[in-house]
């Protein structure tokens, strides 16, 4: 296939990737989901998992093998730019608005799943045996424990984020706790799967001691050195103010390629440029985020297509099937119960706490990156893969019908409180009036000309 056939197909490709994208995720928004939702699922719908088991198999033909990489690349951009605008932001001031709570939540919400994550891969690893028949399907060892205890921790603070202001919960205490626990598991989580990465020969980078050496080298220069050169400059030049974007690219896509180069994954530079990114009084440019997000957002369809043509629903047989009841009740319940539990003994009422455990039980976007890079680095094979996307789809699907439950069950709740409160204040009424002898049944028994 000669070059102008490719690009025939993959800018073909793109346009159905978009309009199915803005389809079902139109259709997410109005079944109450969050728009990332149908976005997800549009791209599995174009995979081998419903496109491909039409005659004819459709997705081998709408995605040849040659278009591929090019898509791939696309999608890459499209994750880095996401995750620069996830670094940009990031609000310290966020974080710590939440005090001791949010602190206490993401500490249980992430070391209790975390915990039991790291201890099935590393202490029971016959229980994944089903899912690596090869040996490919992550093998034991520290990349494979290290990551998932992140796989079952992690939680999406931009789905989260979203969740918070459409449910109008953004400025409550339990909208600002699980937003700040989320940002903290978020950067812990980074760092694990970064630690992870060292030595699993993602990419041709040197050996892993050199390459720690090298990583905190990067990100020594990029805080110290970069970060104050920019806001000297962005300072003093005043006509840069409308180049601030190309700016902001530059330094994502250049951060990018430098992780990727040490043999990390080009997602953390993007994060780590968001953050060293400077912003104006403490605050996210609107001039860099805007464009930064949009053009993450028009290309991160792409994004979940390459995703979905790594899923296969039809790889996952009665062992795996078992494998994925254990993970989703590993994922759920080890994050909803702490997190519960954290949020009570720090003093949140019982409904604030619910609130709380379902939210920071959102995976979406940011779990699908994790799983990406795990099966780029060779860490998990396609069908634990596919297990993982599964898990991280009903954990995020159940987040909105959670939060309308806990909202209904408060709403009840109040309602009985109320009747209640109604019911002792109008007994003690009448039990006082009784007690002066001036009912209306005395008073007729005593006077013979009112009876």
């Amino acid at each position: 296939m000669d070059t102008e056939s490719i690009a025939a197909i993959a800018i073909g490709d793109v346009a159905v990737i978009v309009v199915a994208s803005r389809l079902l995720g139109g259709l997410a928004r109005r079944c109450g989901q969050p728009e990332v939702i149908g976005q997800i699922i549009a791209g599995i719908a174009l995979g081998p998992t419903l496109l491909g088991r039409l005659p004819g198999n459709p997705t081998d033909r709408l995605f040849p093998a040659e278009v591929l990489p090019f898509l791939t690349v696309l999608s890459q951009v499209a994750v880095v730019l996401f995750m620069f605008v996830v670094g940009y932001e990031m609000d310290p001031r966020q974080l710590r608005r939440g005090g001791r709570a949010s602190t206490t939540v993401a500490l249980c919400a992430f070391l209790v799943p975390a915990g039991i994550g790291a201890g099935l891969a590393g202490g029971l690893p016959g229980i994944f045996a089903a899912v690596r028949p090869d040996g490919g399907e992550g093998a034991a060892g520290r990349p494979f424990w290290m990551f998932m205890a992140v796989a079952l921790s992690v939680t999406a603070l931009p789905v989260l984020a979203a969740i918070v202001r459409e449910r109008g919960l953004a400025g409550t205490p339990a909208g600002s706790v699980a937003t700040a626990a989320a940002g903290l598991m978020d950067v812990v989580a980074w760092l694990l799967l970064a630690v992870a990465l060292v030595g699993t020969g993602h990419a041709t980078g040197p050996a892993w001691p050199m390459t720690l050496v090298l990583s905190a080298a990067f990100v020594v220069a990029l805080f110290l050195v970069v970060r104050p050169l920019l806001a000297r400059w962005l300072e003093r030049s005043g006509a840069l103010r409308a180049n601030q974007r190309t700016l902001a690219l530059a330094l994502a896509l250049g951060s990018g390629w430098a992780t990727a180069e040490l043999g990390l994954h080009a997602v953390f530079g993007g994060l780590l440029a968001g953050i060293a990114m400077p912003r104006r009084n403490g605050v996210p440019d609107a001039d860099v985020l805007r464009p930064m997000e949009e053009s993450a957002g028009l290309l991160l369809p792409l994004f979940f297509v390459t995703t979905g043509l790594s899923f296969d629903i039809g790889s996952v047989d009665g062992d795996g099937v078992g494998l994925l009841a254990l993970v989703l009740a590993v994922a759920i319940f080890g994050k909803l119960l702490p997190a519960y539990g954290a949020a009570r003994i720090s003093g949140m009422d019982g409904h604030e706490s619910a609130l709380v455990a379902v939210l920071v039980n959102t995976r979406g976007l940011t779990e699908l990156i994790v799983l990406n890079v795990a099966l780029d680095a060779g860490i998990i094979g396609e069908e634990l893969f596919t297990i993982l996307v599964l898990m991280a789809l009903v954990t995020t699907f159940l987040t909105g019908p959670l939060i309308s439950l806990v909202e209904r069950s408060q709403g009840k709740w109040t309602r009985l409180t109320v009747e209640r409160g109604n019911y002792e204040t109008h007994s003690r009424s009448r039990n006082s009036t009784a007690g002066r002898g001036d009912s209306p049944v005395r008073e007729n028994a005593n006077n013979p000309e009112g009876g």
